[in-house]
């Protein structure tokens, strides 16, 4: 038997709006996720407030009653209000129906009763009702059987999941967020919906898409996610680089891994060490070009020479076309997928103090996210390579320790920097500069010269000479 456990602080906070909807005389209830999650056990920052009346009218006389007075924010084209006190964000709006046009997600809102606002949530386990007014306080209302279903762990629209998805296409990206973040089954009729409307995805906005996706990525266990998207169809729409990693080719006997499942294999094992969303987002895409560099040699078998590269340069079209940031942390995202091979690429030959400064040098303070992600991409049924693979990961760990304590080579600036060799020559900003600094910063990296100061100026001076550059007299 399910018990809706409330905090004393909530407690509280529902004698006030009890109190402010009496006083206004607006019926008034909880409605939603926060009823879902207190239900599971699950805490819940967020709480939506339904009332029979003005949700703006209702937020402005709560806060009136709150120490400190919260701001309220207003939205009046939507009739909604917000305010934080504490820990808890609350929002209000009057009961509403909506309907739509089918070219178009915006819907058409007009007043309503709380059976018309359950009418339009997108889930029967998010329909649920719990009455904050005296004659039947905690009361819950479950028009749709929203209580079986979160018992039987069950994801199911309230009405006919065909008008629920199209009036919002977006519902059908939360049936899988849900499923994944509760560990949820779809229920049959709706997951065969999805699967027929999946098109209609193409009205929603990008980054109305990509918030769920983020959702998802941000899941215990993300693959179940993404496999939920692969079998509906709706991945194809959203990611199709991810889709075409599908499938596994033969020719002589020779086949290569699913590259698909390898990739959810290795997000899962990221998911495991890490809450970046961003090193996930690596995870996701470490695999991206491989279709495209895929090869086949008979002697070898099946080759993806190049899908580092490849994939680093796919990244920034992706994140474009996903409306994600075009900023460091795609940079960072790129990094993950260009440099994911080369920590165990290192094991198969003697690992040498040039190699090592040149992963430090290009992976800077990103150095552990890409160990985390290189030993996620250890994947095998062959047990007992996964653990040679990750005895020669440590001892990469190892060497990384080693020559980042002798010539600390993290996030590394050349000791002498444009400004010294412009000063010393008496030049101006010039190509030369990029050709002495690059010099130097090869030297260093190959061991040639230690990063101390004295020996790159020394350097510098060589380098100079070489392109007919002279010393200014002091």
């Amino acid at each position: 038997m399910m018990v809706f456990d409330i905090q004393p602080y909530e407690r509280k906070i529902f004698e006030l709006i009890r109190l402010s909807a009496e006083q206004l005389e607006f019926p008034v209830y909880v409605v939603g996720g926060y009823v879902r999650d207190r239900l599971l056990g699950l805490p819940s920052k967020d709480m939506d407030i339904v009332c029979i009346g003005s949700g703006i009218k209702l937020a402005q006389h709560l806060a009136g009653h709150l120490r400190p007075i919260p701001r309220v924010a207003y939205f009046e084209r939507f009739g909604t209000a917000m305010l934080k006190h504490k820990n808890l964000e609350i929002e209000f709006v009057g009961a509403r129906k909506e309907s739509y046009r089918a070219d178009s997600r915006k819907p058409i809102v007009e007043d309503g009763s709380l059976e018309d606002d359950q009418n339009r949530r997108d889930f029967t386990i998010n329909a649920l009702a719990v009455s904050l007014n005296e004659r039947n306080y905690g009361e819950i209302i479950d028009p749709f059987d929203g209580l079986h279903d979160l018992e039987e762990k069950i994801i199911r629209t309230p009405l006919e999941p065909g008008k629920t998805f199209s009036d919002d296409p977006l519902r059908m990206l939360r049936a899988i967020r849900f499923s994944t973040q509760l560990d949820f089954s779809i229920e049959r009729s709706t997951y065969e919906t999805i699967k027929k409307y999946r098109n209609r995805l193409n009205i929603v906005s990008k980054e109305r898409v990509t918030g769920e996706l983020e959702k998802i990525l941000r899941c215990e266990k993300p693959s179940k996610g993404f496999v939920l998207l692969e079998k509906t169809g709706l991945l194809l729409n959203i990611l199709p680089e991810l889709n075409n990693l599908k499938g596994v080719e033969y020719r002589e006997g020779k086949g290569h891994k699913d590259n698909f499942y390898h990739t959810l294999e290795v997000l899962d094992n990221v998911a495991k060490v890490s809450d970046n969303v961003w090193l996930r987002w690596g995870a996701l895409l470490h695999d991206i070009a491989k279709p495209a560099t895929k090869r086949f040699h008979p002697s070898s078998g099946w080759t993806f020479h190049g899908h580092d590269a490849l994939g680093a340069a796919m990244v920034p079209r992706i994140f474009r076309r996903l409306r994600l940031p075009l900023d460091h942390k795609m940079r960072y995202v790129q990094k993950m997928v260009q440099l994911h091979l080369r920590p165990i690429s290192l094991t198969k030959q003697e690992i040498s103090d040039s190699a090592i400064r040149r992963l430090l040098y290009e992976a800077g303070d990103d150095i552990e996210d890409l160990m985390a992600l290189c030993e996620a991409d250890i994947t095998s049924k062959n047990e007992a390579k996964v653990k040679k693979y990750l005895a020669n990961s440590i001892k990469v760990r190892d060497r990384l320790k080693e020559v980042e304590a002798k010539d600390k080579l993290r996030n590394f600036q050349s000791p002498v920097d444009g400004a010294v060799i412009m000063k010393t020559f008496g030049i101006g900003p010039s190509k030369e500069i990029g050709i002495i600094k690059a010099a130097i910063r090869e030297a260093i990296l190959d061991g040639q010269i230690s990063n101390d100061y004295e020996e790159a100026y020394k350097l510098m001076l060589v380098e100079g000479k070489k392109l007919d550059l002279r010393p200014l007299r002091c």
